[in-house]
């Protein structure tokens, strides 16, 4: 059975859906989610620099992205979401010089397979993906007003740089106190990432350097170059969006000094908020340790496809954990991952398999109670900052209960769709159930699953759990229903 997009939201419809409430970074406390423009969210996200495979910590940030995207919609807000993709800095220059190609040349494998992997892990798509690359001469021209302004200064090597003393918020969203960290004027940055602990001025404008860029600079009034990575998001944030945001997400990684250095420039150039709120997700772990190639704990999405896991299994175990919790990935964690969505999807399948016929099923009004209940638990706590943990309590709940009517044969075939539509609500933020019916399995497993029934009801319990043991060598389990068998593939 496949659930039409005109029959999901007869649930939400009925019930009146909580306010989003998220934590502000900045602020550091729980705010209302309030539109800046009627009942439409701008939500600008930090993207992959693609010199590389995305990692699952990356992942973890952007299903951490979607999750919040798939809730903004769920909750009745529009929302506009710009993710950019930095094809030009430090990393992605050195390894297209080191090959001989040209940029593109170098960051479209990347590109291409990051791609593959987000529809893969079901991961929404958003409305822009901007390339730096595309949005050089915006750069410039902010550059230019800060120049202009007396936030930004040409230093002897070239390059243009930004004077952080001449912005009194700086240090607004890290919290850190300038005056107790190493910084200076006379101090500046020139690499696109730096230590926390060290605050100096950053580069606007790399001045061209032939040994270390090859053939790849753009002119500009401040000569050969390329911009800083910290004012690329400025520049494709502002122009896309506008000047000022109601959200920038991004991995606490990127909290210093990216973003804060992203909040001098913008509004030290519009003079505006240049974001109402930020969210930082949290780092992801492997058997409690930084993931390292060193450390033989590195692992990509595709590695873990290689290891026979499954897109929706990996999506399900980095979306389990609330976002400003480390999630501390293990393979075994991954089997419990695979064991709970087995749980679910086994859920929609059995309520699959009730005949038209079932008329008969639970009183109206307890029945409602069940499917209620569910819905404003889940919205609730997906309103509380993505209480994501709470919210799926919400959904085994359910299935506890729903699964308790069925074992007594006290649902209705109208009784299970709308508790299927109300599970397709759920996926519309999860993104993990399939709700189409495998109608064809092989052959001999069907002749299997015969011969099995037939030494139950002669009660040869024996023979019932070799030929179960068949069945499962042939990729398939077995479970036994009021209705008769059901199989699932493993």
């Amino acid at each position: 059975m496949i659930i039409e997009e005109n029959s999901v939201g007869i649930m939400k419809s009925k019930q009146k859906l909580p306010q989003l409430v998220l934590f502000n970074t900045e602020t550091r406390s729980k705010e209302p989610l309030i539109p800046l423009k009627n009942n439409h969210i701008s939500m600008y996200t930090c993207g992959p620099t693609v010199y590389d495979y995305a990692h699952i910590g990356n992942f973890r940030t952007y299903m951490f992205e979607d999750i919040l995207r798939r809730t903004i919609k769920f909750l009745g807000m529009e929302i506009t979401q710009v993710m950019n993709i930095t094809d030009v800095d430090d990393k992605t220059i050195r390894g297209a010089t080191k090959k001989g190609i040209s940029l593109d040349e170098y960051t479209k494998p990347f590109l291409d397979a990051f791609f593959d992997d987000l529809d893969a892990l079901n991961i929404e798509r958003v409305e822009y993906y901007p390339a730096a690359t595309d949005y050089i001469p915006q750069m410039i021209k902010m550059i230019e007003v800060l120049l202009e302004k007396g936030f930004a200064y040409k230093g002897k090597d070239g390059s243009v740089y930004y004077n952080i003393q001449k912005f009194p918020r700086y240090g607004c969203l890290s919290h850190l106190k300038l005056d107790e960290l190493k910084t200076g004027a006379s101090e500046r940055v020139a690499t696109d990432e730096y230590d926390k602990e060290h605050v100096a001025d950053f580069v606007l404008w790399k001045a061209y350097d032939p040994e270390r860029d090859g053939t790849i600079y753009w002119e500009s009034p401040f000569g050969q170059g390329r911009p800083g990575w910290h004012m690329e998001c400025s520049a494709m944030a502002t122009e896309i969006l506008g000047e000022t945001l109601d959200i920038h997400v991004g991995g606490v990684d990127n909290l210093f000094p990216h973003h804060e250095n992203e909040i001098a420039q913008s509004e030290a150039c519009s003079g505006k908020q240049f974001s109402k709120m930020w969210l930082h997700s949290e780092h992801l772990l492997v058997d409690s340790k930084k993931m390292s190639k060193s450390l033989g704990n590195f692992y990509t999405f595709r590695d873990l496809i290689n290891k026979g896991y499954t897109a929706k299994q990996v999506r399900y175990m980095l979306l389990q954990t609330h976002y400003k919790t480390q999630l501390n990935f293990t393979l075994p964690g991954l089997e419990g991952a695979k064991g709970s969505l087995d749980r679910i999807q086994n859920f929609v399948e059995r309520l699959q398999g009730i005949p038209e016929t079932v008329q008969t099923g639970c009183h109206p009004e307890k029945f409602q109670a069940y499917l209620d209940g569910a819905f404003n638990f889940f919205a609730q706590s997906l309103a509380d900052d993505l209480n994501i943990s709470v919210a799926l309590s919400a959904v085994f709940d359910l299935i506890r209960d729903i699964n308790a009517l069925c074992d007594s044969q006290e649902i209705s075939y109208a009784q299970a769709q709308e508790v299927l539509e109300l599970m397709a609500q759920f996926d519309t933020v999860l993104g993990v159930i399939s709700f189409e019916l495998e109608e064809e399995y092989p052959k001999e497993v069907l002749q299997l699953v015969e011969q099995r029934q037939q030494a139950r009801q002669s009660k040869d319990w024996g023979l019932a759990d070799q030929i179960r043991d068949a069945i499962h060598e042939h990729g398939y389990t077995v479970e036994d229903t009021p209705t008769g068998p059901r199989l699932h593939k493993q």
